[in-house]
Formats: structure tokens, C-alpha cells, sequence
């Protein structure tokens, strides 16, 4: 169900998150998928040569190659292990579809104005600051990496090679490029990337501002390549990350956030006008990191 994002006045029901509520529904999806799980693992995977390797085999193959590689090759091969377990545990995860939401009042995608999407640079993993042109220069705040894993339920929750998605949200100040006044020759915060073999995109970018109205959160959509970006009719999902309470609260006690600091208290995630229907549970992120070094945040994004 697409949910209309629209400021609320109504939203002063306090700062807590039902935890218990979202991590019993999690548990409930994860009862429903443990007796799928292996099969799903087993058919999902993308090949034997890019399948993940069991726990016992990646230390296996650890060991071998930290004795017999540089220091080079072993952070490479850590990195490649990662990204592979993650995409391993997405898989187990698939099976329930990430909902429809709003593109919201400021997606820039021709929808409603404007089009970034049409504009040569747009396709960068760095969406920090403006390509071609704008003053505003390089967006300051808590550094942020997301990644996002695009899963084809469909075809056995396969990762999505080669589909592309465009992301987007606002600035610290919970200003949005090419919309807010001043802003409307910046592109910031916005760009384009290509999913990879393990179905995932990844952008560096700061941590959103929280604005009246909204839990914070990063908009994002989905198409089935980057040839047909921006193409009507080739819009495969439109939805939202959710923020972690606890990320956003650390965040909004730092110098710069200040104006976040003052809207977040207002709006919760089950009183969200997007989120608000089932408090974000297939949307919010898993974070770790901390003010000082930054955040990493990522979601499974099944179609």
C-alpha cells in the first residue's frame, strides 16, 4: 500500500520505538523462513563459482590465504567475503516483498519537475555534493555508507545483477536539492548506481536530518537497468530506508544537527505517515558504526 507523505501536525507521542513489537514480528518472518532456508540457499545462489561458502569453509580459506597472500590481497579477499555473506544472509531473509511507498514531494525524477536522472554524472557512488555546477558544495554531516541488496523473489530471490537505483534524501538541515529555496540549481545527495553480482549498490553519502512530518529516512527506486533510468513504465519499486532510533539520536546530539535535534522528537515510527502502518519492520536499516567514524547502514531490498 502507498502511503501519501505529507507533514503531520499531530505527531507529539514521544520518542520510543516498540522494540519488542518489531523484534517479535521479525522473529515471526524468521520462523516462517527456517524451514525454507536451506533450500532457499541452495537454489538461490548465483552460481557455484559466486556462491558464499559455508562459515567452516571461509575460515578455511582465511587461513590458506593469509599465509600464502600480502596484506593486499588478504583485506581484497575480506572484502569479497563480505559483501558475499551478506548477500547469503539477504537470501535466507528473502521471501517477503519491501513495500510501496511515496516518492515523496522531491524526487527529481520528471515526476513532478525536475530530472536529474536525464543529467550526464548523475551515475556516481559519492553523492556528497553537486555534479555540474551549484554552490552548495560538498553536503557536511555524520559520513554515511549505504548498501542496499536488490533480491528478485520472483526468480528465487537471485541477487538483481545489473538492475540500477537511484537514491536520494535530505541534508542535514532536512533540505532537499533542486526543490528548497537556494537549492534548486544543487543536485546533491543524489545519484545513481549499478547493481553488482551480489545485487548490491552502495552510496557514500551523510547521514539525513530529520524534518516536521517524517522519520528520518533516505527514498530510493529501483529500475531494471541503468539503459532504461528514468524510462517510463521501467520503475520497479519505489520505497524508503528507515533510520535506527538509536543512530539518529547519537547523530542529533552533534554540532550541525541542531535543527534535527528539535524535529526529531516530534514524529515516531509507528506515528511515521509512511512507516507509521507496520513501524518500519521491512524497512529499517541495520547500522553499526558511531558518530566519530561514521555510520554504515543496510537494507535487503526484495522485489
Amino acid at each position: 500500500m502507498t502511503n501519501t507523505e505529507q507533514p503531520n501536525p499531530d505527531h507529539d507521542r514521544g520518542l520510543e520505538f516498540d522494540l519488542k513489537t518489531l523484534l517479535t514480528r521479525r522473529r515471526a518472518v524468521g520462523v516462517g523462513l527456517v524451514g525454507m532456508a536451506s533450500a532457499a540457499l541452495a537454489a538461490c545462489a548465483p552460481s557455484q563459482s559466486a556462491s558464499q561458502p559455508s562459515t567452516s569453509a571461509s575460515s578455511s580459506t582465511a587461513a590458506a590465504s593469509s599465509s600464502s597472500s600480502s596484506s593486499a590481497s588478504t583485506g581484497a579477499s575480506a572484502s569479497s567475503s563480505s559483501s558475499a555473506a551478506g548477500t547469503t544472509r539477504a537470501i535466507a531473509e528473502c521471501g517477503v516483498e519491501i513495500p510501496d511507498e511515496t516518492e515523496g514531494p522531491y524526487p527529481a525524477d520528471g515526476s513532478n519537475g525536475p530530472n536529474v536522472l536525464e543529467e550526464s554524472g548523475i551515475v556516481r557512488e559519492d553523492i556528497r555534493g553537486s555534479f555540474g555546477g551549484g554552490d552548495a558544495g560538498v553536503q557536511e554531516g555524520i559520513p554515511l555508507t549505504l548498501t542496499l541488496t536488490i533480491l528478485d523473489n520472483a526468480n528465487g530471490c537471485v541477487p538483481y545483477e545489473g538492475a540500477a537505483v537511484y537514491a536520494w534524501h535530505c541534508n542535514k538541515d532536512g533540505k532537499y536539492s533542486m526543490y528548497d529555496t537556494g537549492f534548486e540549481d544543487d543536485n546533491f545527495l543524489r545519484g545513481v548506481q549499478e547493481a553488482d553480482e551480489n545485487g548490491q549498490v552502495t552510496f557514500t553519502t551523510i547521514f539525513p536530518g530529520a524534518y516536521m512530518g517524517r522519520w528520518p529516512h533516505i527514498h530510493f527506486e529501483v529500475f531494471d537497468s541503468l539503459n532504461n533510468v528514468g524510462s517510463t513504465g521501467q520503475i520497479l519499486k519505489v520505497s524508503q530506508v528507515a533510520m535506527t532510533d538509536a543512530s539518529c539520536r547519537a547523530v542529533y546530539e552533534t554540532e550541525g544537527y541542531e535543527s534535527s535535534a528539535q524535529n526529531f522528537p516530534k514524529t515516531t515510527l509507528t506515528s511515521d505517515n509512511v512507516f507509521g502502518d507496520d513501524g518500519g519492520v521491512y524497512q529499517l536499516a541495520s547500522t553499526s558504526g558511531n558518530v566519530t567514524s561514521g555510520y554504515q547502514a543496510s537494507l535487503n531490498v526484495t522485489l
